[in-house]
């Protein structure tokens, strides 16, 4: 059975205020796209990528890819108008009778082999995987006019990352059901909505950011410096330490991490 890596890399990235979309900006030399493709390039137990591409990019894409010679890219899609359109151009490309298939959000660049390879082992014994971190900030739910309605018990909620991973039967079957269905939150979502089956959660990882804010781009640069230095190895929790602006970049990592969606478990 194949595995398949569906990339989402079809937003424009509004909210980062840059003049090309988001996937085109640069962290350490290389772009959000190239990061993210290279995390399953070098993945042994992924046969395929599947890209799914801003249309009026195409030629850039193209370009990039070509400089790379990357060896899995086996299709390049025209994404749709949104995440579930362009979601599902991806997986229904699949034409195998069944296959494991991880969706995964080119903006999150930091994703590692340890996750890719808890949602493969997770996929032998459930159809559908969520990867999530634990919320470490009390979450709240508010009216329209901003007076707090409930506060949920934190113990019950995670904050969600990509990939999403998927038998493919399973994951073509809810796009099928969801296609009239506007109603989009995620991929695992509809496998709730519509009753398809369980949802395993695979514990995800702090540094698996998604880039979405300008500020984003300047803390991903930092942990690339950080990830790279071959001597002394820093992790995140160091960053908390004293001196200079270590205290900064840790809160300011902090707040990134866990303002991102939440779901209940």
């Amino acid at each position: 059975m194949k595995n398949y890596a569906v990339i989402l890399a079809s937003g424009i990235g509004s909210r980062l205020n840059e003049s090309l979309p988001k996937q085109f900006s640069k962290i350490a030399g290389k772009s959000i796209l190239e990061h993210t493709i290279e995390i399953f390039e070098k993945t042994p137990n992924i046969d395929e990528i599947i890209l799914v591409i801003l249309p009026d990019y195409r030629i850039l894409t193209q370009e990039i890819i070509l400089k790379n010679n990357y060896q899995k890219i086996s299709k390049i899609l025209n994404g749709g108008k949104t995440r579930k359109q362009s979601s599902c151009i991806g997986i229904m490309s699949l034409k195998d009778t069944e296959a494991n298939v991880l969706i995964h959000d080119c903006a999150r660049p930091f994703l590692s082999q340890d996750i890719i390879t808890k949602c493969l082992e997770a996929l032998q014994t459930y159809s559908a995987v969520d990867v999530a971190i634990p919320a470490t900030d009390t979450i709240i739910e508010v009216s329209p006019c901003h007076l707090i309605t409930n506060i949920p018990q934190r113990d019950k909620l995670m904050c969600g990352q990509t990939p999403q991973a998927f038998k493919l039967s399973l994951i073509q079957k809810a796009h099928q059901l969801a296609k009239d269905d506007e109603n989009f939150t995620d991929d695992c979502g509809l496998i709730l909505k519509y009753n398809l089956g369980e949802v395993f959660v695979v514990q995800g990882e702090s540094e698996n950011i998604k880039i979405t804010y300008p500020q984003d781009l300047v803390l991903a640069d930092k942990l690339f410096q950080i990830k790279n230095t071959s001597a002394p190895q820093v992790s995140l929790e160091q960053l908390n330490g004293g001196g200079g602006n270590s205290g900064f970049w840790w809160h300011k990592w902090h707040w990134q991490v866990h303002s991102r969606n939440c779901l209940l478990v």
